[in-house]
């Protein structure tokens, strides 16, 4: 089982002018310990449901880049993009870029958007979910067709582009992985049997992420897909620290249902939390 350090809140400590060293101190702490993943939001306000939409927030993909500076190893992404804040043939080239200047370390997490009080608040069309969807098919389109070798016009419903041209390709082989985020068993499951090579649930209910996983087993019958083929990552959000010997139940568990990778969400001090991880839980579940 390998772990993923998602980097939801920069609020602590709480001087903005700490953000940048402990962000810094943090990832290069979590690529020694041997975390695998790196990821930050893509919000531009704190989830209500974990603060204030005043706390600090970063944009996610300049926090990558700067990221993909200070460390060596760890593959970095967004957990996940939302489909609305960037047209879908400039998501190709900000990805790509990523992808060239971390070494091919790159990952295109993705999912509908759906945080509707930073949208209005910001100016990103605020679209009903039937078409947030459908444009999220088309991005996922839109990228494959850049990241491949068709230079050639794309012409969907809601996206219309005259050239998929991008230069220079990715460094990673064959291209980025695509992860896409959500448990939607009607449609978000049914792309990630399309077009992801990874997906990612939240796990909050043991039987639901099994069902879940059934759902999505199905859905790679009908698509022609091999099931096995998709690597299976999940958020863990109970406070880890707190009982880690649940913790390792848990990651026995998950690991058993197929998942290979848990993001971990640090509470309080980031760093704190990390080395934590990296010193009493890490060694625990690497050999799962």
């Amino acid at each position: 089982m390998e772990l993923g350090l998602h980097y939801w809140n920069f609020s602590t400590p709480a001087e903005p002018e700490l953000i940048t060293p402990t962000l810094t101190s943090t990832a290069r702490t979590a690529e020694q310990a041997g975390f695998e993943e790196f990821t930050v939001m893509d919000h531009y306000f704190q989830m209500e449901a974990q603060g204030s939409a005043d706390e600090p927030m970063l944009e996610g993909y300049t926090t990558l880049g700067y990221l993909a500076a200070v460390t060596e190893r760890m593959r970095l992404g967004l957990l996940v993009t939302g489909v609305m804040y960037r047209y879908p043939g400039l998501l190709a080239k900000i990805v790509t870029t990523l992808d060239v200047l971390s070494g091919g370390r790159a990952q295109l997490g993705i999912g509908a958007s759906w945080y509707e009080k930073e949208q209005r608040a910001l100016g990103v069309p605020v679209v009903p979910v039937a078409e947030r969807f459908e444009r999220l098919e088309e991005t996922l389109q839109i990228c494959l067709q850049m990241w491949g070798p068709d230079n050639g016009p794309y012409k969907g419903e809601h996206y219309q582009l005259a050239e998929t041209l991008c230069v220079p390709a990715p460094l990673s082989n064959p291209r980025p992985p695509i992860l896409i985020g959500g448990g939607g068993e009607r449609k978000t499951l049914l792309m990630v049997a399309r077009y992801a090579d990874a997906c990612n649930l939240f796990v909050m209910d043991m039987d639901d992420v099994a069902r879940k996983l059934d759902v999505l087993r199905a859905h790679c019958d009908s698509e022609g897909r091999d099931y096995d083929s998709i690597r299976k990552t999940a958020c863990y959000v109970r406070p880890v620290l707190a009982d880690p010997d649940q913790f390792v139940r848990d990651a026995e568990q998950l690991a058993g249902l197929g998942f290979t990778l848990l993001n971990l969400m640090p509470n309080g001090d980031p760093l704190a939390y990390t080395e934590r991880i990296g010193a009493e839980v890490l060694p625990r579940v690497a050999g799962l």
